[in-house]
């Protein structure tokens, strides 16, 4: 799925409905400069925008998801970090959010800002050559990107403190274990197995998967009572659509559902 390129960029393919995103700086391990995080939030945004692209498989080029932030470029007297405008797609989540299922890819090295931005994604498919840490705390600063809350929601308070406190370095088995990541298969297949299952999510209506996120996020965002709450704009929303249609025809017809995302 990824080929490296000699210039660092991020790259956005199409597959049906399907965008695939490459971030390559594989020469440096995926070193993300404040550079490749605007391309990033860029190619994030072009997917969120576009209504015939319905599922994003995040797939860093190489053999490494990245070994986390080029720190002279974000931090150093010479540094070009600049923030994500307001009106474009945070990789991380903490502002303007993707509104469709997002895929990460994870293989190799997946340092810090890597974990965070995968744990920003709604499913991740791993290899059995991702190692993890969260080192933040051993340079003497802290996660800046939702890895203080994000290991929360996925893994629990003992889990999310244990590689928190202990910074280490942890494998795709045991990231499996605590529920970061939902598959782990051998290097190669995973990237397979990752398409595989953005083609399985095509094949369901998109506007009620945008819903249903939606409705999950107000959840997370403000608690229950606001996600009961938000139940009869969900219904309006998806009753009102030509996919709700074709869902309950083709239940009648005994077929295969073909939805056009409208």
């Amino acid at each position: 799925m990824s080929n490296t390129a000699a210039t660092p960029e991020v790259r956005m393919t199409i597959e049906d409905h399907i965008a695939i995103i490459s971030l390559d700086n594989a020469a440096k391990k995926n070193a993300i400069t404040p550079e490749l995080m605007q391309q990033l939030s860029q190619r994030l945004t072009e997917f969120d925008n576009d209504d015939n692209l319905w599922v994003a498989v995040l797939d860093p080029a190489g053999e490494h998801t990245t070994a986390g932030l080029d720190m002279p470029k974000f931090f150093g007297p010479t540094a070009t970090a600049k923030p994500i405008p307001d009106d474009q797609i945070d990789p991380f989540g903490l502002e303007k959010r993707c509104r469709k299922p997002l895929i990460s890819v994870v293989h190799g090295i997946t340092y810090t800002i890597g974990i965070e931005q995968m744990l920003a994604s709604d499913i991740v498919i791993a290899a059995d050559t991702a190692r993890f840490c969260q080192l933040e705390s051993k340079r003497g600063i802290a996660p800046l990107g939702g890895a203080h809350f994000r290991y929360l929601t996925r893994t629990g308070w003992g889990n999310a403190m244990y590689h928190l406190f202990l910074c280490d370095e942890f494998s795709a088995a045991e990231a499996y274990r605590c529920g970061f990541v939902q598959e782990v298969h051998p290097y190669g297949r995973h990237r397979e197995r990752a398409m595989e299952i953005a083609r399985l999510i095509c094949k369901v209506a998109p506007i009620g998967l945008r819903a249903t996120k939606a409705a999950a996020l107000t959840y997370i965002e403000h608690g229950e009572k606001a996600a009961i709450e938000v139940i009869p704009q969900v219904r309006d929303q998806v009753f009102a659509s030509e996919d709700f249609k074709e869902g309950i025809q083709s239940f009648v017809e005994r077929r295969e559902a073909r939805f056009q995302g409208r």
